[in-house]
């Protein structure tokens, strides 16, 4: 039995959702977002979204926990979006961006410039004495999630110094080293 896909999504307010055959509109005050789904029936009924499935298959029971998150994803990302951020830690790790353009210098012998979709909203911050911080804002929870993760694995962090980049509060698992 689904747990997830058994919950309704409650629709906030200034949220409106709409369902076509095969796709589900959802527009808020950020913007808009369209997802196509199949094998399951959603319903919009009294500021809720219901999914169900046609029978207790596998696959009907693996696309309707899916698809009512994915719903629920998206009714987050029109109203509040989301974001991620990142963190460059070594020495002469930096990270600057004009526009859409974001330029990393991560200790290799030249600098990376990322061109990042216009859907993703990028900002950098650099403090004196702190480590660079990447932030990336979106409606779309899975792209930024592509994005972010693109730019942490041009320098993943290693697990003796904990240099590279990583997420804003990612605990790392740190090792010993050398024992002379």
């Amino acid at each position: 039995m689904s747990r997830i896909g058994n919950n309704p999504v409650a629709i906030p307010s200034g949220v409106k959702v709409t369902v076509t055959d095969g796709n589900i509109h959802v527009e808020g005050k950020l913007g808009k977002l369209v997802q196509p789904f199949a094998d399951v029936e959603i319903k919009v009924e009294d500021n809720e979204v219901i999914v169900t499935r046609p029978s207790d298959s596998k696959d009907h029971k693996a696309k309707h926990g899916l698809y009512r998150s994915l719903v629920n994803n998206m009714i987050a990302g029109v109203s509040e979006g989301w974001t991620k951020n990142l963190e460059l830690v070594g020495v002469g790790y930096r990270a600057s961006n004009q526009g859409q353009k974001l330029e990393l210098a991560l200790g290799f012998s030249h600098n990376i410039v990322l061109d990042i979709a216009p859907e993703v909203k990028v900002e950098t911050v650099s403090e004196k004495g702190k480590n660079p911080v990447i932030k990336l804002m979106s409606l779309d929870k899975q792209l930024v999630g592509q994005v972010a993760a693109k730019i942490r694995a041009f320098r993943k962090p290693e697990p003796y110094k904990g240099k590279g980049v990583k997420f804003v509060g990612e605990i790392l698992r740190r090792k010993a080293g050398k024992s002379a």
